[in-house]
């Protein structure tokens, strides 16, 4: 049942359209019910809507809502995806017009550090290597070509990146490759400049749902101009104060964007919230309050007032922990919580550790959101490239990485030597490779395993045309020797094991995901998209996150420590007077408690091996005190708190004792 605001929106088609969606206010529901209704009342071919997510769980949910109010067949038509993977359709479509040839490379982050490391002088630094890597990407971010962010750089640094990016897209356009930030950038040049493509993608796309549009970046916001041109025929979902990306290229001055170029858009709020209990609410709210505004929003709710919110300080970080496991505790046993309805946010990573220990002592099982992605997998890339490099010959970052996995005799210098001499023919170095005349010019053994290489590889092609891709999987680890290789060079036989499972992971990946119109490289291009949030199943246990991953989740109770100056908000944002993207992160946090939240501070840090004294954060201050209860000034509170804590305390010592 839709509420009076999310109606108007589902129903307001024939214009451009805002909806400001706070916190927990449903806006999944509106997007959702927004493509039924298009389909069952506007008659608009399914086919001709997009949905653009930020996230492939975000548009995995999104995808499953809409399936159980449509049929199965126009749900299929439906275009719900990422940005991303928007851009690699359309790629795919229109390689050519990319001056890319079919069955082309994503690169994946690595791939691209390795090829600019490569390009940039010798001995850098690598906090020097990384603000190149940064500059770059933020110019793709905001679709500048080599020679537009050549023209655009106004310092040495700025001019010594645009350099290394100009050689770094020749290079990508000799691999036949992208990397990610072009899968929005090369669309969007297209779509700009070549209009007969744009009319083409502006009748194949007749309606745009964009959610969580504050994050879009200056290219993004681009791109759904280029496709939903004057006509408008578009809802961009989001909400300001949740705008927490700036630091990856997100402007949240989008929103205000919209409204110069459309003066005819239309915003709707939607201020209801169904998450929260009243009193985190107005804390929420009035915390937010001191954020400038374009558009003022105050969501509220029907929910009962909850417990006041708990702020605890504690003596350094090690004890800040303690307490946090002490009081989780205390909530499964008191109030029957499951330990997943739990969630510990904290500003950075670092912070995460002594929380690992206290939970550990406490027997508080938890899982750690942000550890090593599964694609991220040292065994798993070198597979993925076996795949990449069968499906586009050209991709000599792939072809580096497995070359010589597992051992072929097959060195540096050699590789170093094939570069050069591939380099002056204008070939890829798999093609090089190939060449008697290139490999006479090779010491003999190494000669002869890059024949058999490439051997092996012709080989793998040929299986790879009658081969479904999971098949294929084993069917690389069996010719290439990879499964033992990986048996082979690890002892721990634990380990061994999680290794060699990955790899059938990976089969089973592929398993799933084909379709009988995907290639072997269009489905490696698509697991090239694929986020570590993406598979994050935690089971249940006590979830500890940083409060950027949080966003869009929710939780029953909800702690946030490290409330003070210098670490929420961060020295760096301190420094840099980007309080304002600290106060929404903070909003963020407190947004996703329904029913109790815990702030928590220490009164001292030591970093770098010193002690530094603390002061609570500003923003503790600036939420409604009479909603907050500070540990130590109300006796008669704390001691029914120490009282639960211990209880907590004992009831654990016994179940130890008990062997349980």
């Amino acid at each position: 049942m839709l509420n009076p605001q999310q109606l108007a929106a589902v129903e307001h088609c024939d214009g451009p359209l805002l909806v400001l969606a706070g916190a927990g206010s449903g806006k999944t529901s509106v997007i959702t019910q927004k493509i039924a209704y298009l389909i069952a009342r506007k008659k608009l071919a399914p086919s001709r809507i997009a949905a653009i997510t930020f996230t492939n769980k975000a548009a995995k949910e999104m995808r499953e809502r809409v399936a159980k109010l449509i049929s199965s067949e126009d749900a299929a038509a439906l275009t719900v995806c990422t940005f991303h993977a928007l851009g690699l359709k359309f790629l795919q479509m229109e390689h050519a017009r990319a001056g890319l040839r079919k069955g082309f490379s994503v690169l994946d982050a690595d791939d691209s550090e390795g090829i600019i490391k490569e390009l940039a002088p010798k001995g850098i630094k690598p906090d020097v290597l990384f603000g190149i890597r940064n500059l770059v990407s933020r110019a793709k971010n905001a679709g500048l070509s080599p020679e537009e962010a050549l023209a655009a750089a106004r310092s040495p640094r700025e001019l010594d990146a645009a350099t290394i990016y100009q050689m770094y897209q020749q290079r990508l356009n000799a691999f036949n490759a992208v990397d990610f930030d072009d899968l929005i950038r090369l669309p969007l040049r297209i779509l700009e400049t070549d209009e007969e493509c744009r009319t083409i993608w502006r009748e194949r796309l007749r309606y745009l749902l964009v959610d969580e549009y504050q994050d879009t970046n200056d290219a993004q916001y681009r791109l759904l101009k280029a496709l939903a041109g004057e006509r408008g025929s578009f809802t961009c979902v989001g909400d300001d104060d949740q705008s927490i990306y700036a630091w990856r290229g997100a402007n949240p001055e989008n929103i205000d964007q919209l409204g110069k170029d459309w003066p005819s858009l239309r915003v709707i709020k939607l201020e209801q919230n169904y998450r929260c209990g009243r009193r985190i609410l107005r804390a929420a709210n009035t915390l937010i309050a001191n954020n400038p505004h374009l558009h003022e929003k105050k969501l509220w709710s029907e929910h009962p007032e909850g417990a006041q919110i708990r702020v605890l300080e504690c003596k350094e970080n090690e004890h800040e922990a303690e307490r946090v496991a002490a009081v989780a505790s205390t909530l499964a046993e008191k109030h029957k919580a499951r330990w997943h309805d739990i969630a510990i946010l904290y500003r950075g990573n670092f912070q995460a550790r002594p929380l690992e220990k206290a939970l550990r002592l406490a027997r508080v099982p938890y899982h750690l959101s942000g550890a090593l992605s599964f694609l991220d997998r040292a065994e798993v890339k070198d597979l993925l490239c076996y795949f990449r490099l069968l499906t586009n010959p050209s991709d000599d970052a792939a072809f580096l990485r497995v070359v010589n996995v597992p051992k072929r005799e097959i060195g540096a210098t050699t590789l170093e030597k094939l570069g050069e001499i591939a380099q002056t023919r204008h070939a890829p170095l798999l093609e090089a490779a190939r060449s008697d005349a290139v490999l006479r010019q090779l010491s003999p053994r190494p000669a002869s395993a890059l024949a058999s290489f490439t051997q092996l590889m012709d080989e793998l092609r040929s299986a790879s045309i009658h081969q479904s891709a999971a098949d294929l999987v084993e069917t690389v680890l069996e010719r290439t020797g990879y499964a033992a290789h990986v048996a082979a060079s690890t002892t721990d036989a634990t380990l061994r094991d999680r290794r060699l499972g990955n790899l059938r992971e990976l089969a089973d990946w592929f398993r799933a995901m084909q379709r009988n119109d995907n290639t072997t490289g269009d489905l490696a291009a698509q697991l090239a998209l694929l986020t570590h949030a993406d598979r994050d199943e935690p089971g249940n246990a006590v979830r500890m996150m940083t409060l950027h991953a949080a966003k869009g989740l929710e939780f029953r109770f909800v702690f946030i420590v490290g409330c003070e100056e210098g670490t929420l908000p961060h020295d760096g944002a301190i420094d840099e007077g980007r309080i304002d993207e600290e106060r929404r992160l903070m909003y963020v946090g407190i947004t996703r408690a329904k029913e109790m939240l815990t702030l928590s501070w220490s009164a001292k840090t030591k970093r770098y091996g010193e002690v530094h004294s603390n002061q609570p954060s500003r923003f503790l201050h600036e939420l409604p005190q009479d909603d907050l209860h500070w540990q130590g000034k109300d006796p008669e509170a704390d001691k029914e708190v120490v009282r639960e804590t211990a209880q907590s305390h004992m009831a654990k010592i016994a179940a130890m004792l008990a062997g349980n």
